[in-house]
């Protein structure tokens, strides 16, 4: 009796046994799953796009007139200076002597040559002065600024109107430049008819300074008049960012977003701002063959000369226009959100368990999404949810940031 009793308990503890072992095995195990976490810092959307440099005021030098133009001997990069370097020389096309009335036009078009000349220099010295005063209001503007009598708004303002001054200044002793020339050339055409100096040159000096960016003619020939010879600007001062963005880009900036440029060449990103979004936009075809609307961006460098060092006309850079930016902003990892019907939701970690929870979401730059409502900073999400998760599963946290 005893032994049969005895054979029973065996029994019943090897069924026991085995009905453990068979929970065990069919247990739902712990999924593991990699967690981020909810944290406060700076975050900015930004629109990223490929970008090419540019000199904003470019030269083309032509022809002032019909004739032989000698060999030109500067090459891309050399620098010039205005008024005194001499880009070329130009042989006109020798005629026959002028009649009486072609004289005295040749004659009145040197005398109205002189007079473009003087209004020219007069022009000059009106935007000496305007460039005088607009820089004084400048600095004016600025000490008030940092006393804070005045807004940014009205600092800027002064800045730009010292900066349009100056520009001013450049164009009108650019235009002294030019009347010299076509005094130049109205004498040429009134002595080259005389005996003796049919084979008299013209040199052609640079409008401005800066340096030669494209020779378009290099070999001693015979030219047209108007026939383009160099090209000149100044890409060290005079350099801005052209960038063309899709039309549906270009509605989200504004004139006055900051911008990083990046991968010109150099250690460190350089700073930059929307200085104008063009009106009209224009059909592109993409790499993929594919029709889109693009629109042209003008982005100014906002630092010295001397940080994009090296940078020269027609460039190719990287833009990242700042749209938003929030220094305190709540954010968590774009990868742990999901759509539970209308909303937005994320798997927060609770222990060892996922409990689904609806957000609230703002801005959302790909990497980081700006947390509205629903969570708190220091949580732990679960990245990339997978479909077997729901609320209340048992999960094993694996953090990865």
């Amino acid at each position: 009796m005893a032994s049969r009793q005895s054979r029973k308990g065996i029994l019943l503890a090897v069924a026991l046994l085995l009905t453990g072992l068979l929970g065990y095995a069919f247990w739902p195990r712990p999924i593991s799953v990699d967690t981020g976490q909810v944290r406060r810092g700076t975050m900015m959307v930004t629109i990223d796009e490929e970008a090419r440099t540019r000199v904003r005021e470019r030269y083309v030098v032509s022809a002032p007139v019909a004739g032989q133009l000698l060999r030109v001997t500067l090459e891309a990069g050399d620098a010039v200076l205005a008024g005194e370097t001499e880009l070329a020389r130009l042989v006109p096309v020798p005629v026959s002597l002028l009649d009486a009335r072609a004289r005295e036009q040749a004659q009145a078009a040197v005398k109205a040559a002189q007079a473009a000349l003087q209004f020219a220099r007069a022009e000059v010295g009106r935007a000496e002065a305007a460039s005088q005063l607009a820089d004084a209001e400048w600095l004016r503007n600025l000490q008030l600024y940092r006393r804070g009598h005045v807004s940014a708004s009205v600092r800027d303002q002064a800045q730009q109107s010292a900066r349009a001054a100056a520009a001013a200044l450049k164009a009108a002793r650019a235009a002294v430049v030019q009347r010299q020339a076509e005094l130049a050339v109205a004498r040429a055409q009134l002595e080259q008819h005389s005996p003796g100096n049919a084979e008299a040159a013209i040199p052609l000096l640079a409008p401005v300074s800066g340096r030669v960016l494209q020779r378009l003619v290099q070999s001693e020939t015979v030219v047209a008049a108007g026939t383009a010879i160099m090209e000149i600007g100044d890409p060290e001062r005079d350099l801005e960012v052209l960038v063309e963005l899709p039309s549906a880009e270009a509605v989200r900036v504004a004139p006055g977003n900051r911008v990083l440029i990046d991968h010109w060449g150099g250690p460190q990103p350089l700073a930059g701002v929307v200085e104008r979004i063009e009106p009209r936009g224009f059909t592109k075809f993409s790499a993929l063959g594919v029709e889109e609307q693009r629109v042209n961006v003008l982005i100014r460098f906002d630092g010295e000369p001397e940080a994009r060092r090296g940078l020269g006309h027609g460039y190719r850079v990287e833009v990242r226009i700042i749209v938003w930016q929030d220094d305190k902003a709540l954010m968590a990892p774009s990868s742990a959100l999901f759509r539970e019907g209308e909303q937005w939701a994320v798997l927060v970690v609770q222990g060892n368990r996922a409990r689904l929870t609806r957000v609230e979401v703002g801005y959302d730059n790909g990497r980081q999404a700006q947390i509205v409502a629903g969570l708190s900073e220091g949580q732990q999400l679960v990245l990339y949810p997978a479909p077997e998760l729901n609320d209340g599963t048992r999960i094993a946290p694996n953090p990865v940031d």
